[in-house]
């Protein structure tokens, strides 16, 4: 009995071991949540994105040009999660997976012209409302080239 009870109590270590750690978007509060990069406070909820990061802290933009530039000088390394406003819908989308839309006049909060989307269609929708823009993928936007596109 005590060797069943012993290996039972094993396989349970093994498995929390491997369990792998999940991440949740979190709220932004507006009156204090600032952007990590601008240090700009967080007025336009829509465009806001996050790092959630291994060691249980958060990271929060403004701007998905913003959360670009801090994973540029950081890496991926330390990143749990990110996650992106949708525009259209205002609700978080994993920033790997979602949709972009680029286009020098679509104004975003540091005037990097550069909105998300969970989908493809709700990007292309975007466009036959706001305007023709250059569709983008999470892989693109590490060559993209960031800075005020006026």
């Amino acid at each position: 009995m005590k060797k069943w009870i012993m290996i039972v109590m094993l396989c349970c270590a093994v498995l929390m071991g491997c369990s792998e750690k999940t991440y949740e978007p979190r709220e932004i509060v507006s009156e204090t949540d600032v952007c990590k990069i601008c240090n700009m406070s967080i007025v336009h909820n829509e465009y806001a994105g996050q790092i959630a990061l291994k060691n249980g802290d958060y990271e929060i933009f403004d701007d998905i040009g913003c959360l670009m530039e801090y994973i540029e000088a950081n890496g991926e390394d330390e990143v749990g999660a990110a996650y992106i406003k949708d525009a259209a819908k205002n609700e978080w989308i994993d920033v790997i997976k979602a949709v972009y839309v680029y286009n020098k006049d679509y104004w975003t909060p540091m005037n990097y012209g550069v909105v998300a989307f969970d989908t493809k269609e709700a990007a292309q929708e975007w466009m036959v409302s706001e305007g023709e823009g250059q569709l983008l993928a999470y892989t693109d936007l590490h060559d993209f080239k960031w800075g005020i596109h006026k």
